[in-house]
């Protein structure tokens, strides 16, 4: 079985998510999956790649999935999930921290260290 029959599915799911420039190769035993998309797609892929290898021990998978910095202008929303943090949510915004997440959304967060999934954040750009 190739690798890219293996991960079929979160090639499909890539596809699907609308991932730009998406890039599949195989090469020396590992699938490399390239492209760009937004902190949630990425997110989403990585939750279907470890629902494929639930240890990550493979080491068969590298995903460059690249994230738009928020540098359009505008502000991003990001639906919390079960497991999330405001500072594991900060990581997939590049120069966001977990107290500009706060900050954005004081409106909705009274205490940071309390977050519920299916909230809507503000994630500042």
């Amino acid at each position: 079985m190739s690798l890219q029959d293996k991960y079929q599915e979160l090639i499909s799911q890539a596809n699907s998510a609308g991932v730009t420039n998406l890039q599949v190769r195989e090469q020396d035993g590992v699938l490399y999956i390239d492209g760009g998309a937004t902190a949630a797609v990425k997110d989403q892929l990585w939750d279907t790649y470890e629902k494929l290898d639930p240890e990550m021990r493979s080491a068969d998978v590298v995903m460059n999935i690249t994230v738009a910095d928020g540098s359009g202008g505008g502000v991003q929303t990001y639906e919390v999930k079960s497991g999330d943090n405001l500072s594991k949510i900060a990581r997939n915004y590049p120069g966001v921290s977990w107290k500009d997440i706060f900050e954005a959304n004081k409106d909705q967060i009274k205490d940071p260290n309390k977050i519920f999934p299916g909230q809507k954040l503000k994630i500042p750009g």
